[in-house]
């Protein structure tokens, strides 16, 4: 990663964090999206290592003039991006009876349509240094789940976007991969408006629903998401690798 600039959105939290950190411990320069400063500050702080560094940049990815303005800047600061990790996203409970579309719409635009969003403006700059994509999925990409409609279609759909893309941009010297995690302790069900009590149970239920026995942990996701966007991997594209503790090859239950 020495010498590799990496914008990871979503970064204020969970895998993203864990992905920023991770990826800027290895020697990359970390331009480390999201929307809480405090949050991000924090990120920052942390960081125990002098081989890279994180770069902070506040945005909303569903706003096209502040992606915009975090590409340009991350070029005219660091001349060039070789990575682009998308993470950010949200997730809310809802199936077809009650999901609304003010919900649907939400995820949408920031699981689906930010992250395609994204892809565009980065390109130029990833073909010129023959960089990466690395998109954050979700088990609930690859099997269906009820009480989840909308979040299980988006993830759908990052797995469709991540695999044409990769055909198309292969030829130009980009990969694109994702990464689809089972249960990962973040707060994103929190977010999404899970109470702690309920959410205390869910992890619980983890132990019945992933066959190791136990919710991931961002940074495990973090190690795959590190290794798919590094040289080692430079002959896998177009892959959408389930980390999830087994929970892909179970039945609903």
């Amino acid at each position: 990663m020495q010498g590799k600039v990496a914008i990871v959105t979503g970064a204020s939290s969970g895998i993203g964090k864990a992905t920023a950190a991770l990826l800027a411990k290895n020697g990359a320069t970390v331009v480390a999206v999201g929307r809480n400063e405090k949050d991000l500050l924090a990120l920052r702080e942390g960081l125990k290592t002098k081989k890279g560094s994180i770069r902070i940049h506040l945005a909303d990815v569903t706003e096209f003039s502040q992606i915009d303005r975090m590409v340009s800047e991350t070029v005219q600061s660091f001349g060039q991006i070789d990575i682009l990790v998308n993470s950010a996203g949200i997730i809310k409970n809802g199936n077809i009876e009650n999901t609304t579309l003010d919900d649907w719409d939400k995820m949408m635009n920031l699981n689906v349509r930010s992250v395609f969003n994204l892809i565009q403006k980065c390109l130029p700059h990833l073909e010129a240094v023959k960089g990466n994509i690395v998109n954050v999925s979700s088990v609930a990409g690859t099997r269906s789940f009820p009480g989840v409609l909308a979040y299980c279609v988006s993830k759908a759909a990052i797995d469709q976007l991540t695999r044409c893309t990769a055909l198309e941009l292969g030829p130009k010297g980009v990969r694109v991969n994702a990464v689809n995690p089972g249960v990962v302790v973040t707060n994103l069900h929190l977010r999404g408006g899970m109470d702690e009590e309920s959410y205390k149970a869910f992890l619980a239920h983890a132990k019945d629903t992933h066959p190791i026995g136990r919710a991931g942990k961002p940074e495990e996701v973090a190690e795959l998401i590190a290794f798919l966007a590094s040289d080692k991997a430079g002959w896998i594209t177009g892959a959408t690798y389930e980390i999830d503790g087994g929970r892909g090859q179970t039945c609903a239950r």
